[in-house]
């Protein structure tokens, strides 16, 4: 492939507007780039009506597998005229390609597709088979990976790269922070405020589960030294209908950021103890759920993976990547729950202007990613 092909095949996906659905059409646009490639498997795995993840193989079945991870969704452009350039044109000005998902995540992936594309124009033999494994919904929960991975598809790799943003590529993650989004519901009983003792109070009961929650969760108070300390917050809230009437329904939203030391199933224990405990009482009728938890990742810079990878980034970049972890999820939470034992680690093309107006990818380093991914992908099965 030639540059000005590669940097097309950025530009037309950021065209196509996957704000938080319609991943189908991403998927579409890369079958048909594979499509003159008789050799290359693909399947299309259904989420939802116009929500297809996608999965894309080629080379010797009977060898190692080694995937390849992007995903299709983007976030909300917001603001248009907050932006420089039309957030779907993929506009190409001073050495950066701008557009929704230009950095989170439509170069990363189009990095990956445009070195599979390389081996297979260079009839490359390989010893195992690369697999693109391309998901829906990563930004709202990362339900395109889970979908993936209990079916199978993630099963027995070799190693696992996922091209998310990771400044620029100067940096390589292999742990990461897990992530438990819960909602609380409290119902109680409408009166007049006038006459408060007549209903139940459901925001006093609502806070109630907050404070006691806040101080439970405060025992998990180690940090990790890359990962830092478990993080709990109130991230929404709503409750009541007027000022002068005792709220007969309120609700919360929390997020809570976990690490390797502390399984989520610890911080699921607390909360429903105190659920069970307040409901236990007169006059408490709380509920609780939980919204696509993730476990945090548990990595080292001692795998072959992150060996192999710092190796190759300093032959094509020339400069040594900072091997870390990310305060954030990724879809390497639900992949690395597939069989068998392998390593995931993410690193990416993609500035620091993710969900940002004016987001941008620095040219020179999508194409250099793609050199990246093509020698990394040969380390394991060429």
């Amino acid at each position: 492939m030639n540059k000005n092909s590669k940097i097309e095949i950025l530009q037309k996906m950021i065209q196509i507007p996957s704000v938080n659905e319609h991943e189908t059409d991403v998927a579409d646009y890369i079958i048909s780039l594979f499509a003159p490639y008789p050799e290359v498997e693909f399947e299309k795995v259904e989420y939802a009506p116009g929500r297809d993840n996608l999965v894309v193989t080629f080379g010797d079945p009977t060898g190692p597998t080694f995937g390849l991870s992007g995903h299709m969704d983007v976030v909300a452009a917001g603001n248009e005229a907050d932006w420089q350039f039309a957030p779907f044109s993929g506009t190409i000005q001073d050495g950066k390609v701008f557009g929704r998902g230009a950095s989170d995540m439509k170069s990363g992936l189009a990095a990956i597709v445009s070195a599979m594309i390389e081996l297979l124009e260079m009839g490359t033999k390989l010893n195992g088979q690369i697999r693109l494994l391309a998901t829906v919904g990563e930004e709202t929960g990362e339900y395109g990976a889970a979908q993936l991975t209990r079916a199978g598809y993630a099963d027995d790799l070799v190693g696992l790269i996922i091209a998310e943003p990771s400044t620029d590529m100067k940096e390589m993650v292999y742990t990461a922070r897990g992530v438990i989004d819960y909602e609380v519901t409290s119902t109680g009983k409408g009166a007049h405020s006038a006459r408060p003792w007549l209903g139940i109070n459901a925001i006093d009961n609502l806070w109630d589960f907050y404070h006691l929650a806040k101080k439970r969760l405060s025992k998990f108070s180690h940090g990790d030294p890359i990962l830092g300390h478990v993080t709990h917050e109130i991230t929404k809230i709503s409750g009541g209908e007027q000022v002068n009437s005792i709220p007969a329904q309120a609700k919360y939203m929390g997020n809570i950021r976990t690490i390797p030391e502390y399984p989520n199933k610890m911080f699921y224990a607390e909360l429903e103890s105190v659920l069970a405990e307040l409901n236990s009482k007169e006059g408490y009728e709380l509920s609780l759920r939980y919204s696509f938890p993730e476990e945090s990742i548990i990595g080292s810079a001692d795998t072959p993976l992150a060996k192999t990878a710092a190796k190759i980034y300093q032959d094509v970049f020339h400069e040594t990547p900072k091997l870390t972890g990310s305060l954030g999820a990724n879809d390497g939470a639900e992949f690395l729950q597939a069989k068998g034992d392998f390593n995931s680690l993410v690193c990416g093309p993609g500035s620091d202007t993710s969900h940002q107006a004016n987001e941008y990818v620095d040219v020179a380093i999508y194409l250099k990613a793609i050199e990246f991914y093509k020698q990394l992908a040969l380390k394991f099965v060429g």
